[in-house]
């Protein structure tokens, strides 16, 4: 019998089985349909030797003391402030944008505060903020929009920006001055030896079992288990009774050179040019050093792993209505970026997973107090 049955081998999953494992000494069995943990996160050493990130790059990042803290109980880190440039008129400036984007760009020697009237003088303010196009135009114009953002996301999302919300490219600031770091949180660090190796510290309690290759509806009739947390696709959970939720996929072309670098930097991005939307070289992530070089192409496609949630109103509605039925159901909980269709940067899924720890364990301790019997697989 175990306690707790969790689908899902990646931040979400791998964070409430190791709490309930190790604090509330609950017996947890953690399955993934991959053959690997650690999720989208999950990184290997390919044939030539070179630390790579299956499915992209993945570049740790937070304000939050508490989720730092939590992850160094399994790995120690690597210091690391990510940098991006972007591929525009034939040159490579730094996104997002700020003061050396402009000032390259355009040939300039713009202070900062000058910096700040050149976007305002570019600005097209709209009375009201809606969509992805919206942002961008309304903080520096129409030229930079289409210069950085329009063809960008065009083929991330295979939608004009005048049909995305608005989070989408709010995601990217824009910097008056020139910090041309791409993150500015107070903790940025890499898993010294690789996010895998962090998931099996993780995982490592002897009340955790893992068994990989396996769909839960195979073992679920089978293994007898009190509380669920599923972290999968929560329109696959219920069968797409109101239809599949959209995602964007990625199919990812690795390429390795007898090179020590590639690239001037952790990623490059290319809006305009090439079906790619991104390389990234993992030694600058990674610091290993290396005689050969592995950089990885991204292509947005439309079928394949879910990756990115469509944020657009119709299916905000369509997972309301899957929402309502997770939130009519007892002793099964659903969390991460799939379950909530929702993107979450890992932190925000860390953060998320111990709230819920938190949460599960003071209501199934209410439920043993009330002696109500709560097994659902005998």
């Amino acid at each position: 019998m175990f306690d707790y049955l969790i689908v899902g081998a990646g931040f979400a999953g791998s964070v409430l089985a190791e709490r309930l494992a190790s604090v509330s000494n609950k017996k947890v069995l953690i399955i993934d349909q991959r053959d690997h943990i650690g999720g989208n996160a999950y990184d290997y050493f390919n044939k030539q030797g070179i630390l790579i990130h299956k499915y992209g790059p993945h570049i740790f990042h937070t304000n939050s003391k508490k989720v730092f803290d939590y992850l160094s109980e399994f790995t120690q880190w690597r210091q690391y402030e990510h940098r991006v440039l972007a591929s525009v008129d034939g040159q490579l400036v730094p996104i997002p944008i700020n003061q050396n984007t402009i000032n390259k760009l355009y040939g300039l020697n713009l202070s900062c505060s000058e910096i700040e009237g050149f976007f305002e003088s570019k600005a097209e303010k709209r009375e009201r903020v809606l969509t992805s196009e919206d942002v961008v135009v309304n903080k520096v114009g129409r030229e930079l929009y289409e210069k950085f953002f329009k063809n960008y996301t065009r083929k991330q999302w295979d939608l004009d920006p005048s049909e995305l919300d608005a989070s989408v490219t709010a995601r990217v600031p824009t910097r008056t001055n020139r910090d041309d770091r791409y993150f500015t949180d107070t903790y940025q660090a890499m898993p010294l030896h690789g996010y895998t190796h962090m998931f099996r510290k993780m995982l490592s309690h002897p009340n955790i079992k893992v068994m990989l290759n396996t769909d839960y509806r195979e073992i679920a009739d089978v293994i007898p288990y009190k509380v669920m947390i599923y972290t999968g696709p929560i329109d696959a959970y219920f069968n797409y009774c109101y239809g599949r939720l959209p995602y964007r996929s990625l199919e990812f072309k690795f390429e390795t050179y007898d090179m020590k670098t590639y690239q001037p930097t952790g990623t490059v991005n290319y809006p305009n040019e090439h079906a790619y939307t991104r390389t990234t070289e993992f030694k600058y992530l990674t610091g290993q050093s290396h005689d050969k070089t592995t950089i990885v192409y991204e292509f947005p496609k439309a079928e394949g792993d879910p990756y990115y949630p469509i944020p657009r109103p119709e299916n905000a509605e369509i997972y309301k209505k899957y929402q309502r039925l997770a939130n009519a159901m007892t002793n099964t909980y659903f969390t991460g970026r799939l379950a909530t269709y929702k993107y979450y940067n890992m932190d925000q899924v860390v953060a998320q997973s111990l709230t819920l720890f938190e949460k599960v364990s003071q209501q199934q301790s209410e439920k043993h107090v009330n002696g109500q019997k709560i097994y659902q697989h005998t």
